[in-house]
């Protein structure tokens, strides 16, 4: 029977304090493994990539059902704009959206992690991982039994381990405007643009803080092209009300996955979840439910496996991952055949219903308003 050994420093080590990160340290503590989470900021909430919004299910059906109250603003409908800046609102029956006080919610969620009982070292990078036995030695952390790599899609530990890595990524920038409300609040405006967003979508939203704006394209390292956000927010600008003096009070940027890691994403004693293995939408992009999720599940199973109740966690991780099947070929419609006129359009038709019921709500029972 497997059970922690006295002769690692951890059971687990996890990298990254992330959505995925933190539930699989969490679900891990719950057994009372000996659980290190690596931290490379030294404020959790600083140099995000997450826009932060929840669906219903992260809320109401995991662990962070326990967000404090003051870190959410829910979101009931959809508003979706052509092109041309003609819109549809879309609902669906009992569903909604939480948009978040990002920085600081994820400053609570790392804070929860030293309060149940894992071991967070802020501004220590994951530098290095070489086999030892069973497990790994990790340079500046010591012996552990699993390693799990939280890190983002540009995964170190990936690199250092040879897992499969991401390749399909989406280049997004996010500002944020303190205290500013939106006349439409209660939407989450998204905007189909193939001059501003090839690829994707850009989307503003209140906030408990304020508003937030974003616009995301298809990354090409070829092509290195950034988003445009001054020309989206000219854009938009009157559309969604908001003022011209309006300024932005902080900017994050960076790297998203839209597909899964290419190769495994487990090893003998190393994992991949979140961002690192790609458990992303690969058409939307929205990654907190299924990272939290495949973040607990591979938690849960390497505790498992160590108390003698559970298989290897790595055959359970390989098989919790999310294939996509659906969207990946809605991904590859979206790098292919995206055009603007299209939208301009069938904004009211049947067949822009169906495909908003696949991104937005998964296909539950929509209502449609002009």
């Amino acid at each position: 029977m497997n059970t922690p050994n006295a002769a690692y420093d951890w059971d687990l080590v996890v990298v990254g304090a992330s959505f995925a990160g933190a539930a699989c340290a969490l679900a891990a503590a719950e057994f009372g493994l000996r659980v290190c989470v690596l931290e490379r900021k030294e404020d959790p909430g600083a140099r995000l990539h997450t826009t932060g919004i929840l669906v219903k299910e992260v809320v109401e059906q995991t662990w962070l059902q326990r967000i404090p109250q003051a870190l959410l603003q829910r979101v009931d409908r959809v508003r979706l704009y052509a092109p041309n800046l003609r819109s549809v609102q879309l609902a669906a029956p009992g569903y909604y959206f939480m948009t978040t006080d990002t920085p600081n919610l994820m400053r609570w969620l790392a804070g929860e992690l030293p309060a149940h009982g894992v071991e967070l070292r802020l501004r220590q990078s994951f530098t290095e991982a070489v086999r030892d036995g069973e497990g790994w030695q990790v340079a500046g952390a010591g012996r552990t039994r699993y390693l799990v790599g939280a890190d983002g899609a540009s995964s170190r530990v990936a690199q250092r381990t040879g897992l499969g890595r991401v390749h399909d990524t989406l280049f997004g920038v996010e500002q944020e405007f303190s205290g500013l409300q939106l006349p439409d609040g209660g939407a989450l405006h998204c905007f189909a643009s193939r001059r501003f967003a090839p690829g994707y979508i850009g989307w503003a939203a209140q906030n408990p803080t304020g508003v937030q704006i974003g616009l995301a394209l298809r990354h090409d390292p070829a092509q290195a092209r950034q988003p445009d956000m001054a020309g989206f927010l000219a854009h938009i600008r009157s559309v969604i009300g908001l003022p011209e003096a309006a300024r932005p009070s902080a900017t994050r940027a960076g790297l998203v996955p839209c597909g899964l890691a290419r190769g495994p994403i487990a090893a003998p004693g190393v994992i991949l979840t979140g961002d690192a293995a790609g458990i992303v939408s690969p058409l939307s992009a929205g990654g907190i439910h299924s990272a939290w999720r495949h973040g607990w599940t591979v938690g849960d199973a390497v505790a498992r496996h160590l108390r003698g109740r559970g298989p290897a966690a790595e055959s359970v991780a390989v098989r919790a991952a999310p294939t996509f099947r659906r969207k990946r070929v809605l991904r590859w419609a979206m790098d292919h055949l995206q055009a603007d006129w299209p939208l301009d359009l069938l904004l009211q038709s049947r067949l822009l219903r169906r495909v908003a019921e696949q991104v937005y709500f998964h296909r539950r029972g929509m209502r449609m308003h002009g």
